[in-house]
């Protein structure tokens, strides 16, 4: 099932978003996107999971989460701080009168996420001790 998300523009001045932009028809690794807008010529996608963790996985996670994965798909990444849930804003190339294949490029990314994502949940599994002292 697919699910549209709705690209707005935000003012890099006020922060508010102030008009619709594009709407985007997704299927269901849009669950990663926390959030997603225009802002100049970049589209920003704040991506993350709702995975519940305990402290240690959420270092870990971010630890032996590879930014490099993303290739030159992504023109920058990096991670956010004071969320619930390890949390990092990508940014690429956009161009309002173009829109063209964005869809398709938005899904690659998600892909690559959770893909990536996965592969660091499967790595940490075992890996507690280092990250957590018994008091």
């Amino acid at each position: 099932m697919d699910t549209i998300i709705v690209i707005m523009e935000k003012n890099l001045k006020t922060g508010f978003l102030e008009r619709e932009i594009a709407g985007l028809s997704l299927s269901e690794n849009q669950k990663y996107i926390v959030n997603i807008y225009a802002a100049g010529d970049s589209l920003c996608i704040k991506l993350s999971d709702d995975r519940e963790l305990e402290d240690w996985e959420f270092e870990a996670v971010y630890d032996y989460f590879d930014t490099e994965v993303f290739g030159g798909r992504i023109t920058e990444i990096s991670e956010e701080e004071d969320t619930y849930n390890p949390t990092w804003k990508i940014e690429l190339p956009f161009d309002e009168n173009n829109t063209e294949g964005l869809e398709e490029r938005v899904e690659e990314i998600l892909d690559i996420f959770k893909k990536e994502l996965s592969s660091v949940y499967e790595v940490i599994k075992d890996k507690k001790g280092e990250y957590y002292e018994e008091q």
